[in-house]
C-alpha cells in the first residue's frame, strides 16, 4: 500500500515519463502534419515521425516515438540521483558538484539512440552548456546560467523540486530558481521556478487544477505571469483539446520568441527578457485546465498541440500525476513506455519520496532550532 505521498510522487514523475515519450513523436510538427503522418489526433504511443529516424534532418538522428523517452525524462531521473546522494535541498552549486557529474561520468541506456551513451551525448547544446560552463569554465553556478539560450531546458526536469517540496510551492519556487540559475537565465530561469512551484501545489492533498494554476500566478513574473494568465484565460473558454490549438497559439504568440513556422528563428529568438515567456509551461497548465486535471486529457493536449510536444505533455503530464496519483496515468502506457524504454519509471517517484521524507525532517528540526533561538532571544538582556 503506497502512501499518499508515494502515490503522488510516483504519478507526477512517471506522469512526466509517459508525457514526454508520447510527445516525442510529435514534438517539432505543426498540427497539420502531425494529422496527415497519423490520419487524424494521436490517442497514444506511435512511432516516429518520420519513420527513417536515422537519416531524419533536421530532427537529427534520434528514435523518438515508440514510446521512447527523451532528454526531459533522462535529466529529471538524473536530478532524482542527485537528490538521493545529497539528501538535501539543492542549489547552483549541487548542479556543479553532482548534477554535472552524472551527464558526464556514467553511461546508462539512451532509448533515442538505441545504446548506452553519456547523457552529456543525448542532451542538446543548451543542456551541455552545464558542462562547458561547471566543468571546463570553472564559472561561479550562480551565474552560469547567464549567457545560455532562453529556452525550457532547465524547466523541462525541474518536477522532482516540486515533489521534495510538496504543498510548498514558494518553497519550491525558491529552490527551483537556485538551481536553475547554474542552466538558464531570465525567463527560461523563470519558468523552472513556476513549474516546480505548480508540481509542489498539485502534490498537496485536495488540490486541483484551477488550485495549481493559482499558485503559478501568484509567484510567476514578468513575461512568464503574462502569458500563464493570457493562455489560461483562453483555455477556459474551450471545451476540449480537439481544435483547440489555433487559439491557445494565438493567445501565447505575442509572449513567445519562437516563431509560428517553430524552426524559422529571427536574431531575437531565446535571448533574455522581461516581456516574453516559455510556450511549454503556459500550455501545459491550459491543458491542464482543458482536462479539468484529468491525466489523459491533458497529456493528448499536449501531444497533438505539435511544436515542443514532449516538454509540454512532460510538464502537463507531471502536474497532472501529482494530482491525480499513480493510477491516474494509464497503465497501458506506463507499460509500453517503461518495456519500449527499457526505463523503471516508477521506482524513482518512491525513490524521491523517501529523499522527500528525510529532508523534510531536515527541515523541521532547523526551523525548531531557529524558534528556539528566537524565542531565547525574546527574553529580557542581562
Amino acid at each position: 500500500m503506497l502512501t499518499r505521498l508515494q502515490d503522488k510522487a510516483v504519478g507526477a514523475i512517471a506522469g512526466a515519463a509517459v508525457g514526454d515519450a508520447l510527445g516525442g513523436a510529435t514534438e517539432g510538427w505543426t498540427v497539420e502534419q502531425i494529422h496527415r503522418r497519423y490520419g487524424g489526433y494521436v490517442e497514444g504511443v506511435v512511432g516516429p515521425f518520420n519513420p527513417d529516424w536515422r537519416n531524419a534532418r533536421p530532427i537529427a538522428p534520434y528514435h523518438k516515438g515508440d514510446g521512447h523517452i527523451t532528454d526531459d525524462t533522462l535529466m529529471t531521473q538524473a536530478l532524482i540521483r542527485v537528490y538521493a546522494r545529497a539528501e538535501r535541498h539543492l542549489d547552483a552549486y549541487a548542479a556543479a558538484e553532482l548534477l554535472v557529474p552524472e551527464m558526464m561520468g556514467q553511461r546508462r541506456w539512451v532509448p533515442e539512440l538505441e545504446e548506452e551513451a553519456l547523457l552529456l551525448q543525448r542532451v542538446f547544446l543548451a543542456e551541455k552548456w552545464l558542462v562547458a560552463r561547471l566543468h571546463y569554465g570553472h564559472v561561479d553556478p550562480r551565474e552560469a546560467g547567464t549567457g545560455n539560450i532562453v529556452n525550457c531546458g532547465a524547466a523541462m526536469y525541474m518536477a522532482p523540486v516540486g515533489v521534495v517540496n510538496a504543498g510548498d510551492p514558494e518553497g519550491a519556487y525558491a529552490e527551483a530558481i537556485d538551481l536553475a540559475g547554474a542552466h538558464q537565465s531570465s525567463y527560461g530561469r523563470e519558468a523552472a521556478g513556476v513549474f516546480a512551484a505548480a508540481v509542489a501545489a498539485a502534490m498537496a492533498p485536495g488540490a486541483d487544477a484551477e488550485a495549481v494554476v493559482a499558485a503559478a500566478l501568484g509567484l510567476a513574473k514578468d513575461g512568464t505571469r503574462a502569458a500563464i494568465e493570457a493562455v489560461c484565460e483562453r483555455a477556459r473558454g474551450i471545451d476540449g483539446w480537439r481544435g483547440s490549438a489555433p487559439a491557445l497559439r494565438e493567445a501565447m504568440a505575442p509572449f513567445d520568441t519562437v516563431a509560428d513556422t517553430y524552426r524559422d528563428q529571427g536574431l531575437g529568438a531565446r535571448r533574455p527578457s522581461r516581456v516574453h515567456a516559455i510556450e511549454e509551461l503556459p500550455m501545459a497548465l491550459a491543458f491542464l485546465l482543458i482536462a479539468g486535471g484529468d491525466y489523459r486529457e491533458t497529456v493528448l493536449g499536449g501531444v497533438n498541440y505539435g511544436r515542443d510536444a514532449d516538454s509540454i505533455a512532460s510538464m502537463g503530464g507531471a502536474i497532472a500525476g501529482a494530482l491525480g496519483g499513480r493510477d491516474a496515468v494509464p497503465g497501458e502506457w506506463r507499460t509500453q513506455v517503461a518495456e519500449a524504454s527499457r526505463t523503471d519509471i516508477e521506482t524513482p517517484g518512491l525513490e524521491l519520496a523517501e529523499v522527500a521524507l528525510r529532508i523534510r525532517a531536515a527541515d523541521r528540526r532547523r526551523r525548531e532550532a531557529a524558534d528556539a533561538a528566537l524565542a531565547a532571544l525574546e527574553a529580557p538582556a542581562g
